[in-house]
């Protein structure tokens, strides 16, 4: 069978995909990746097919999606309106890969407005693959609002405002692609009641609300394809056999405007914790190096984060995902859209002493929240216990089951 697999957004939106595509590919089907150009390299190293996208020339795509390297400095508002703008090339695109002899198309919650307008279009099976959940509930709030809950009429009601956003922030490019495709409106409300959806996470962290419709499933994590051709930094390897094992500090593709000034406070919050620090450069370029602190670039969160004693992060869902595969305590410092989410859910796990906002953030604070995940042992106990329940769920696989099933 030919899957075709399209998703956008940060290194952490498309990196899962990789694993989902791999494990397909094991299986004996035929892989295609389409999405963003400047994630070819990754794609094509992890034996996959590549069809490109053109959503680098602007923002994120849609309220499921975080931010990109390219867009990191614009805000919520103007994303959304550089997707507005570019949606009826990224559905023309969209829509092209969909007609290039797929069997089956597997969309990210990123550009579901378009890959079902596009899959009815050419009479292509289609089910969402998507890594949070978005779906109106009267369980949490809409993951993307930053919201305290709201209780559970609140919760809903806010959902399926959330919901009409998405809709609103699409509809050009989706009455565009409805008019090349000749499809009715009414044809793309019947395929969104009854499009399959699976979840890429654990029911462990976020259990299937009640409420949801059926067909919409939480199956577990599908991780990113190991890279076959990856070795550690002789660096890298050498700074953590010289001490005890570092705090991970990182914050994937968030732009935190003064690098110089954020690396200083995270610099004195790891002297006031009395810990050793490994600190990833990342989108927000932070560099700082002292005998007790190491600035690294791109590692592969499964190889590093079993080695430190806990992580400090954005809390985006990949980043999120890893620290709890690993076992390890976690600092959440959210910054936007759904990293609040993931924070609250890692505070209610009990694997965080709690989420610092990055506008509140001192060095003061985070050194304090530091302090209790490394030396109360009770959150690395949690940790590694939901890490060994995560371990033996396995998401892809039941993903590639619903694929053969042909559903």
């Amino acid at each position: 069978m030919r899957v075709l697999i399209a998703s956008a957004g940060s290194h952490g939106d498309v990196a899962p995909y990789t694993g989902l595509g791999t494990r397909l590919m094991t299986a004996g089907h035929e892989v295609v990746v389409a999405t963003h150009e400047r994630s070819a390299a990754l794609i094509r190293r992890c034996g996959l097919g590549f069809l490109p996208l053109p959503l680098d020339q602007g923002a994120t795509t849609g309220p499921g999606a975080r931010h990109s390297p390219a867009t990191a400095r614009l805000s919520v508002t103007e994303q959304f309106r550089v997707v507005r703008d570019l949606g009826p090339v990224m559905a023309e695109a969209l829509a092209d890969a969909c007609a290039s002899g797929a069997d089956i198309l597997l969309f990210s919650s990123a550009l579901a407005p378009l890959a079902l307008v596009a899959a009815a279009g050419v009479g292509l099976p289609s089910s969402g693959v998507f890594l949070q959940p978005l779906a109106p509930t009267r369980e949490f709030p809409p993951v993307v609002s930053g919201l305290p809950s709201l209780g559970p009429v609140g919760n809903r009601a806010a959902g399926h405002c959330a919901q009409s956003l998405l809709i609103h922030l699409y509809a050009p490019a989706v009455r565009h692609l409805r008019r090349r495709l000749h499809v009715t409106a009414h044809a793309v409300r019947r395929r969104r009641a009854a499009s399959p959806v699976y979840h890429g996470f654990s029911p462990r962290v976020v259990p299937r609300p009640a409420d949801w419709r059926p067909g919409m499933d939480v199956v577990g994590y599908w991780w990113p394809a190991e890279e076959p051709d990856w070795t550690p930094d002789p660096q890298l390897v050498d700074f953590l056999r010289s001490g005890p094992p570092p705090v991970y500090v990182g914050f994937g593709s968030m732009n935190l405007g003064d690098a110089e000034g954020f690396g200083s406070l995270v610099a004195r919050a790891l002297r006031l914790a009395g810990v050793r620090g490994v600190v990833q450069a990342g989108q927000a370029a932070l560099s700082l190096h002292s005998d007790d602190v190491l600035t690294i670039g791109q590692v592969p969160h499964a190889e590093l984060f079993p080695q430190v004693a806990a992580v400090i992060h954005h809390a985006g869902a990949g980043t999120t995902a890893a620290g709890l595969r690993a076992g390890v305590p976690a600092v959440p410092v959210p910054v936007m859209l759904d990293q609040p989410f993931w924070a609250s859910r890692l505070t209610a796990l009990g694997v965080s002493p709690g989420a610092l906002p990055l506008r509140r953030l001192s060095a003061e604070r985070l050194a304090e929240a530091v302090r209790h995940a490394v030396r109360d042992p009770r959150y690395r106990h949690r940790a590694q216990r939901l890490s060994a329940l995560i371990a033996a769920e396995d998401g892809a696989g039941q993903v590639l089951a619903a694929v053969e099933r042909g559903r």
